[in-house]
């Protein structure tokens, strides 16, 4: 099959697993913020997009829950082992922020919405396999094994999603020690893709285990 072909092909399986860290990625600062219950935009209530986000903003816990749901599925995608999970995660949140910017016409940023859509969506295209027995009611569905990321992406992505809250946490903070702790993980992520991929080259390209 073309699925199977493209499912196995590596550069493919190298593209799928930065894809992820990267989509992951896009939801931490915007959720991170509502965690920490700080107002997303500074446009006036008297615009309609101004006036939306306040509204959400002096919803409390609910803000806040947002935040905390964006930054799961997040975390969850780069951790590569339950990517799956935070891809669906994502895309029913992105779902509603997509046609919120529809509706309401951001300027510009329905365009950044829309291809962050289309990458969630190939993301659940290339686990689609794995949601196949909850669509076989009463019936037995096997779900065909395809190799996952080895150990080596998984590390990465926790030190990745560690990362990349660290300097986000700490931008929040006005204190001079905090430019250069973010320095010190900013050299922890760029590092940590150096080393990563390095291994994966001298690896002979072998991106993934392979299942027993």
């Amino acid at each position: 099959m073309q699925f199977e072909k493209l499912r196995t092909n590596r550069f493919n399986q190298w593209i799928i697993i930065h894809l992820r860290y990267l989509v992951g990625f896009a939801f931490l600062p915007s959720g991170l913020i509502k965690v920490m219950g700080e107002r997303f935009t500074q446009v006036s209530t008297d615009n309609p997009i101004g006036y939306f986000f306040e509204a959400l903003y002096q919803s409390g816990f609910y803000w806040n829950f947002l935040g905390l749901a964006q930054v799961a599925a997040g975390i969850l995608l780069m951790t590569q082992r339950y990517a799956l999970p935070g891809a669906l995660m994502f895309f029913a949140i992105l779902s509603n922020i997509w046609v919120i910017t529809i509706s309401l016409s951001f300027t510009g940023t329905w365009i950044i919405t829309s291809l962050m859509m289309i990458a969630v969506i190939i993301l659940l295209v290339w686990d689609h396999h794995k949601l196949h027995p909850l669509f076989a009611y009463n019936q037995h569905s096997a779900v065909k094994a395809f190799p996952d990321p080895e150990r080596l992406w998984i590390i990465a992505g926790s030190i990745y999603s560690f990362s990349f809250i660290a300097i986000l946490w700490l931008s929040s903070i006005k204190e001079d020690y905090t430019q250069w702790l973010s320095l010190v993980f900013g050299l922890v992520l760029a590092g940590t893709f150096i080393i990563t991929n390095y291994k994966a080259y001298k690896n002979s390209g072998s991106l993934l285990k392979t299942q027993v």
